[in-house]
């Protein structure tokens, strides 16, 4: 949460994509991450007001986006959920849920993609399936990078680079 700028440190800088997120107001850090930033929440955070289809579009829009409820229609159906785009989020299973978080957070084609515990509230099954998804749509985006927080060491081992925390210290780091 710290790298993404939704959270504050409490010492230290934090740069990411280049630039000191450190000492930037809140409007500063809203202003560094549209478009440039999208984050996976373990519980979605998706609006509940809001049909699938409107979720996905309100990120575009933030990021300046053109055509963002094409967009966001081409974005559920990459994610085969074409078909729920008119349902509210009360309306969708958790893995539904999740997948319009995915299509949320990938559809404005960010620099940094984020995704904390993106499996923990979902069955296997259904964790399988976004995991598949967050990889190949991340791979497909050029240019994006996708940081992803984890205990699972088994999705940890998909990655090209592991770093091992432990009571908020670096420990160890594996891979590129």
């Amino acid at each position: 949460m710290v790298m993404a700028g939704l959270e504050q440190a409490t010492s230290g800088r934090v740069t990411v994509l280049g630039e000191d997120i450190s000492a930037m107001s809140e409007a500063e850090l809203a202003q560094f991450r549209r478009g440039r930033v999208g984050v996976v929440f373990q519980s979605f955070h998706l609006i509940p007001s809001m049909t699938a289809l409107q979720n996905v579009a309100t990120a575009l829009e933030l990021a300046g986006q053109p055509d963002p409820f094409e967009r966001a229609r081409a974005k559920l159906a990459d994610l085969g959920l074409a078909h729920r785009s008119d349902h509210f989020p009360k309306q969708m299973s958790g893995g539904e849920q999740q997948r319009v978080a995915l299509a949320r957070a990938l559809a404005p084609n960010p620099k940094l993609v984020f995704a904390d515990e993106p499996t923990g509230n979902l069955d296997a099954a259904n964790g399988a399936s976004i995991v598949d998804s967050l990889f190949t749509l991340t791979q497909e985006q050029a240019d994006t990078t996708l940081i992803l927080v984890t205990h699972d060491n088994q999705l940890a081992q998909r990655c090209d680079r592991i770093i091992d925390l432990r009571d908020g210290k670096i420990c160890e780091s594996q891979g590129a």
